[in-house]
């Protein structure tokens, strides 16, 4: 898609569709075939900003940056589309938090983080939660 489309469409307005048109293409388009889930899917909500929903704003105040990545915000500032911006914003889609089982953020992954190396961490936690 970022090929197709500039980063500003891609990242900031990553889905640019209603919720309700996100479940017609899970439905129609990918995985398709009539798939509908039997879970509920969460609406799309401002992660930065002024905007901020309370979840994103409490998980960045627990971790305030990426735990791989701590230096880096964002490397092309012209993608900064949110105001105020803070430090300890979400600079990219990608970007992971890791909870424990008690409901406390456990750590923050950057968007270059590869989803599948987050497997030790989560194992850490199962053991924990034991």
């Amino acid at each position: 898609m970022e090929y197709m489309y500039s980063r500003n469409l891609v990242f900031h307005k990553k889905e640019n569709c209603t919720n309700e048109e996100i479940l017609h293409s899970l439905k129609y388009v990918r995985p398709g075939s009539g798939f509908e889930p039997n879970f509920t899917l969460c609406q799309k909500c401002e992660v930065n900003g002024s905007n901020t929903h309370p979840v994103f704003a409490y998980l960045k105040d627990k971790l305030p940056y990426p735990d791989d990545d701590p230096s880096c915000f964002m490397l092309e500032p012209k993608f900064i589309l949110w105001s105020p911006v803070h430090r300890y914003d979400i600079s990219w889609n990608f970007e992971k938090f890791l909870v424990g089982p008690e409901g406390e953020p456990f750590k923050r992954y950057s968007s270059k983080f590869l989803t599948s190396s987050i497997e030790p961490d989560i194992q850490r936690l199962l053991k924990l939660a034991k």
